[in-house]
């Protein structure tokens, strides 16, 4: 086992509550997943492996409710998943080497923290008025972070959600149930790109007791989320627990270039 047992509970129970929180804002979670794991394990393989696997599970549940909800139509998310999907398999199938991950992680960790943060403070108007922008502007977002989510082994959600709110592609709901499809397809894709590459790494056991937890702590999230309780306060805790961890990794790795 590669954990031992006080910290394979410390991680559920870590795993739970971010599940819990990111499933309530349409989230799987894997940039929380990614920073408690280098924590705890020092495999980047299984720490992009179970980061994934883990967002599967939460955003499954989350897309089916969203759907059978009417707050998502598929002809509306088409655009977004047709570049990303590609992508994702590209950039999993890569085999960086570790410091490189690692970088690439800590930025992307400290990234995803803003846009997280930056959506607590956003003031969307009532009516959630709708604008118009370049369509080919779907494209290139959703193959620019369905890239960056095969690299590092995160769904991109964290990073597309602020952008469409900030362009105000739709009503926030709607937007969240986006998010929500956008990463379970990229988690899949990511996946497929992982084993292609022989980079699948599951450790069963920890991986077991992580995917219980975080079923439940979705499933949990999403009927929050579907109930409209999502409190700014724990988003901006959960952003600051990512940005923190995102600043250790870089100051441990960024050395190493130099």
């Amino acid at each position: 086992m590669l954990l031992s047992t006080e910290n394979l509970v410390l991680l559920c129970v870590g795993f739970f509550i971010v599940a819990t929180l990111y499933s309530s804002v349409g989230f799987g979670g894997g940039s929380s997943y990614l920073a408690l794991l280098t924590l705890f394990l020092g495999g980047f393989f299984a720490i992009r492996s179970i980061a994934l696997i883990c967002n599967l599970v939460v955003v499954s549940g989350s897309t089916y409710l969203y759907f059978k909800n009417g707050h998502a139509k598929l002809k509306d998310f088409l655009p977004f998943v047709l570049t990303s999907i590609p992508l994702a398999f590209i950039g999993a199938s890569f085999r960086l080497e570790e410091h490189v991950f690692f970088l690439l992680l800590g930025f992307s960790l400290v990234t995803s923290a803003i846009f997280l943060a930056s959506q607590t403070f956003s003031k969307r108007e009532t009516s959630e008025k709708t604008a118009n922008y370049p369509k080919f502007l779907t494209y290139v977002l959703g193959g620019g972070i369905g890239l960056l989510s095969g690299l590092v082994g995160i769904g991109g959600g964290i990073f597309l959600a602020p952008i469409l709110n900030h362009l105000k592609w739709d009503k926030s709901i709607k937007i969240a149930a986006l998010a929500s499809f956008f990463i379970l397809v990229n988690s899949i894709s990511g996946l497929a790109g992982l084993v292609q590459g022989g980079m699948l790494e599951l450790p069963w056991k920890e991986t077991l007791a992580l995917v219980v937890s975080v079923l439940v702590g979705g499933q949990l999230g999403i009927r929050i989320s579907l109930k409209r309780l999502t409190p700014k306060g724990i988003k901006r805790v959960t952003a600051l627990l990512v940005f923190v961890v995102g600043v250790r990794i870089l100051l441990k790795y960024i050395p190493q270039v130099f």
